[in-house]
């Protein structure tokens, strides 16, 4: 019977010492060496030596894949990493941009410089043209203006849902390219790093202030730019 590779997935809310209901279970040690086959209590014996638990980690092997390891470490090194993916994740927001068919060349050109910048931040911008009154008789108007944005802003966007109708509305929605996101999902990236590179400074800044004032019996002054 081939042996369960040395870092098996771990699953959430696992069975953990005697929750585990396997009479037998294969045992993975807490340096992923393989232990081999033996009786629950074996198991939990050898984890409790160690100082640690007994985490069922693939339930549906034959038998039961566990591995000795402390479940309270793991969980919470878990939660950290999920909670650092998640600071670094670039949040996506939707802009929209509202045209008329007859929109001035200054206000039109204002407008998309505002949705260029957007995209270029990693966002996505609803393009959409109002028709009032008999306006709507005119549609191609409509479908002219949102290509010259999409002929504007190719540089730096791709449409992501073609022009439609929506009551007496026409609408697009532009989101940036492949390497427009991925320039801004980099950029938000080292911003994450910069602002916790500065919080880890501050307990250091803060110590050598008390540290001198101790030494020195100084009072700082704070500096005026």
């Amino acid at each position: 019977m081939p042996e369960p590779p040395e870092g098996p997935p771990i699953v959430r809310d696992q069975r953990t010492n005697r929750r585990i209901r396997a009479r037998e279970v294969r045992v993975v040690g807490p340096n992923a060496e393989q232990l081999g086959v033996m009786s629950l209590e074996a198991a939990l014996t050898r984890a409790q030596a160690d100082g640690l638990d007994l985490v069922e980690i693939s339930p549906m092997a034959k038998p039961p894949v566990c591995k000795i390891m402390d479940y309270g470490k793991f969980k919470y090194e878990e939660k950290k990493k999920a909670s650092d993916a998640k600071k670094k994740q670039v949040v996506v927001h939707l802009k929209e941009v509202k045209l008329r068919p007859k929109t001035e060349e200054h206000d039109y050109e204002f407008k998309v410089r505002n949705v260029r910048r957007f995209l270029e931040e990693g966002n996505k911008a609803k393009i959409t043209i109002q028709f009032r009154g008999r306006e709507i008789t005119h549609k191609e108007l409509g479908s002219a203006i949102l290509d010259d944005v999409v002929k504007d802003l190719k540089d730096v966007a791709v449409v992501e849902q073609n022009p439609r109708m929506e009551g007496r509305q026409m609408f697009m929605i532009l989101a940036p390219n492949p390497k427009v996101a991925q320039r801004a999902r980099e950029l938000a990236r080292q911003a994450v790093e910069a602002a916790a590179k500065k919080q880890e400074g501050r307990p250091a800044v803060a110590a050598a202030v008390v540290s001198a004032m101790a030494v020195g019996n100084a009072t700082p002054i704070a500096s005026k730019e």
